[in-house]
């Protein structure tokens, strides 16, 4: 089933201009979010009743709710989360789950071309390996510390391309 363009369009346009702000400040205004995430619910309300409604809510909460757990260890800004909300709204569900999920794969290859491009891969990927057997050891022995290169790239780009990915996967 494809999207109706009266989703395409506007989430398009969203993602373009997050990315566009991310790329220049690193920062997603909220004057752009918070909007977005609104009248997608909206938008799906009026188009598709209460279930149209509860279905963008469903989207934005999982989406939103997938990549807060980087805002809460400092990988991730709050614009990102906010966005990937809006996202989740406008795609509802399980589309906002699936752009989520996506947008932390693309995210995961922006962030190891980054530190290929600093010199910096085999040691972020040390900290990779070290986080994945703290987690399949399910917790047991000490935490690794949360040690990243330092590096900073925008998200927003990886959100882009996972939403791009989504309304390519529904066509």
């Amino acid at each position: 089933m494809s999207a109706p363009l009266w989703v395409e369009i506007p989430v398009i346009a969203l993602v373009v201009m997050a990315t566009g702000a991310d790329v220049r400040s690193r920062r997603i205004p909220n004057r752009l979010t918070g909007p977005a995430l609104l009248l997608g619910i909206a938008v799906h309300a009026v188009w598709s009743g209460p279930a149209g409604a509860g279905g963008a809510l469903l989207g934005a909460l999982l989406a939103g709710a997938i990549l807060f757990p980087g805002w809460l260890l400092g990988t991730m800004g709050a614009g990102d989360v906010k966005l990937m909300a809006a996202v989740g709204a406008w795609l509802g569900h399980p589309g906002g789950l699936i752009a989520a999920v996506a947008a932390l794969i693309a995210g995961g290859v922006f962030a190891l071309i980054a530190a290929a491009r600093h010199g910096v891969l085999f040691q972020s990927l040390r900290h990779v390996a070290a986080w994945v057997g703290w987690m399949l050891s399910l917790g047991r022995g000490l935490r690794p510390a949360l040690a990243t290169s330092g590096i900073r790239f925008p998200f927003a780009p990886a959100i882009l391309a996972a939403t791009v990915f989504v309304l390519w996967q529904r066509g």
